[in-house]
């Protein structure tokens, strides 16, 4: 048995000290603020195979150097002088062609594909209550143009990854999802998408590993490694452990000297706003493709959220990016009128080709790195930490680790 400490307490840390725990070993999380906060806790709860591609499809760039000036864009950057920012942008752009993209995507299709497999294998085995349905994902256009252009996508979808979606237009859309507005043009379904609550996912893995002899440490930041790796620095002391696993999201880029590499890791800031359910609620997630929202009805409430702000570390909430939220949906539901319970906003840890790393430091053979799941954090979850639990038990990874290393960049 050894013992291990988790730098860092999102959805992929306690996805990692889960399947570690499982192998045997003894477990320390360790999160700057508090377990199960940050980007784990506001995001809109997709499971989401259908999510294959990498945002770095041809165009891409075109779109989000469009949106430097108009705050309220899906897809905004905020005009600074950071070199940074703009080296990352540049990688980006290099990869916005089609080989990189199928590429990029079927490599992200493999860890889909084994976490959407590995959560229901989760939710059967342990005692988890996070509202966890599998109605699909839904895809909706306002104009027929839009709806029709999707088909380009659909077809790429399933011809090159198997992923197919089934049209609805019309009034048959109406039939499927009757929360909707009439006179919408059509949606598509991914049948094999689910969704959850994540903040209820987190307070039962937080429940699980503690009952079984886990240690949070909370408000705990880590300043670095101490010798040859056999111990970190932290706010609230050193600690010793024989491995670290370092699954800090957006914050990575701070431990990359540390770490011996240089993670190019933008944080992508979404925002959520949480309500009520109200009284015409959909059943079905919601995508709304022309304006980049996302919806998700709860059992326990109504989530209204997306967007993309790549902003830098801007711990503030921008107003215009809510507003754009509720007004977005109006084109879609009837007003949600309900008092708001919470505005969100979440760092999303972007890497420029749209991949996690999951690997081990350059620097230190005991240290391994789960960060940079750029949007589908909460849908690689699981699978990430089957994979470091694999690496560190000395198993061969189920899925080849090699398109995620750190390497690479």
């Amino acid at each position: 048995m050894a013992k291990i400490v988790v730098i860092g307490g999102g959805v992929v840390g306690a996805a990692c000290a889960y399947y570690l725990q499982k192998e045997g070993h003894s477990l320390t999380i360790l999160d700057r603020a508090g377990f199960g906060q940050a980007c784990s806790r506001g995001n809109c709860g997709f499971v989401c195979p259908s999510h294959v591609l990498p945002l770095t499809t041809p165009g891409a760039i075109k779109t989000a150097l469009g949106s430097m000036f108009k705050k309220s864009a899906p897809f905004y950057i905020k005009p600074r002088l950071d070199w940074k920012l703009w080296s990352w942008l540049l990688h980006f752009a290099r990869r916005c062609n089609n080989r990189d993209m199928l590429q990029a995507g079927h490599e992200i299709q493999a860890l889909l594909n084994s976490s959407r497999h590995l959560y229901d294998e989760l939710l059967a085995q342990e005692p988890i209550d996070c509202e966890w349905e599998k109605k699909g994902l839904l895809f909706v256009f306002q104009t027929d143009k839009a709806f029709h252009h999707y088909e380009e996508t659909d077809h790429l979808l399933k011809d090159t990854f198997a992923m197919p979606a089934k049209p609805f237009a019309g009034e048959e859309l109406l039939k499927l999802e009757p929360a909707l507005k009439p006179g919408l043009a059509g949606g598509w379904l991914y049948e094999g998408d689910a969704h959850l609550r994540p903040d209820k996912l987190m307070s039962a893995f937080r429940k699980i590993l503690t009952e079984r002899g886990a240690t949070i440490v909370e408000n705990c930041s880590v300043d670095g490694f101490v010798g040859n790796g056999s111990a970190i620095a932290t706010s609230q002391g050193e600690m010793t452990a024989d491995y670290f696993v370092v699954a800090t999201g957006a914050m990575t880029p701070f431990l990359n000297r540390e770490l011996g590499c240089k993670i190019p890791i933008q944080p992508g800031k979404g925002y959520s706003i949480t309500m009520p359910r109200p009284i015409k609620c959909p059943s079905i997630p919601l995508i709304f493709e022309e304006h980049r929202v996302a919806v998700t009805p709860m059992h326990s409430g109504y989530r209204i959220g997306s967007t993309m702000e790549f902003a830098g570390y801007d711990t503030s909430i921008n107003r215009t990016r809510l507003n754009y939220l509720q007004e977005a949906a109006k084109h879609y539901l009837d007003p949600a009128n309900d008092p708001i319970e919470e505005e969100w906003y979440g760092w999303r840890p972007m890497t420029y080709d749209s991949k996690p790393i999951i690997d081990r430091s350059p620097k230190y053979s005991n240290v391994w790195i789960a960060a940079g799941h750029n949007m589908l954090g909460l849908s690689m979850a699981p699978v990430t930490g089957k994979l470091i639990a694999e690496a560190l038990s000395n198993r061969k990874p189920h899925i080849d680790l090699k398109p995620f290393s750190v390497a690479r960049f």
